[in-house]
């Protein structure tokens, strides 16, 4: 059972960190509780599986990458672990998941690459392509980005 400090936390927790040097101090004070207990609320959330993660979301137009490509591969399933691992290390991937394959859809790993061009994304998708040995893929470029938002609770 949730008190009502929690769901008062939950709420604030859900809206975006205040950029400070100490955020979960700033709100730790406006909640009127110490930054300890709100720290050991949170580990508490985790350990309780109510917050999962917590995400930062880069507006990457705003640093140069203007470019950006949904790339679909085709791995071996033997492989995937693997395949996912190296393609994390390369700089411009952002996001890197494993789906089911489908009768219509034969790629089960993608990745979300950024670029400042799409001859950038390009060079970028076939490096990985060459240290990764897969090549089966596709690029799907961005040609519109849409609101991004997150469940809210609590509301």
């Amino acid at each position: 059972m949730l008190s009502e400090l929690d769901i008062t936390i939950i709420k604030v927790l859900q809206d975006d960190l205040p950029l400070v040097e100490k955020p979960f101090k700033l709100i730790a004070d406006k909640l009127g509780i110490t930054e300890k207990r709100l720290l050991d609320k949170i580990e508490e959330y985790v350990a309780m599986g109510i917050i999962r993660r917590f995400g930062a979301t880069l507006n990457h137009k705003k640093v140069g990458f203007i470019a950006n490509a949904m790339v679909a591969w085709d791995v071996d399933d033997e492989r995937i672990e693997e395949a996912g691992r190296l393609m994390t290390q390369f700089a411009e991937v952002s996001h890197c998941y494993q789906r089911p394959r489908n009768a219509d859809w034969q790629y089960n790993l993608f990745t979300m690459i950024h670029g400042k061009t799409r001859k950038q994304c390009r060079q970028i998708v076939e490096k990985i392509a060459r240290v990764v040995k897969v090549d089966k893929y596709k690029l799907l470029f961005t040609i519109e980005e849409l609101k991004k938002s997150s469940i809210k609770y609590f509301t």
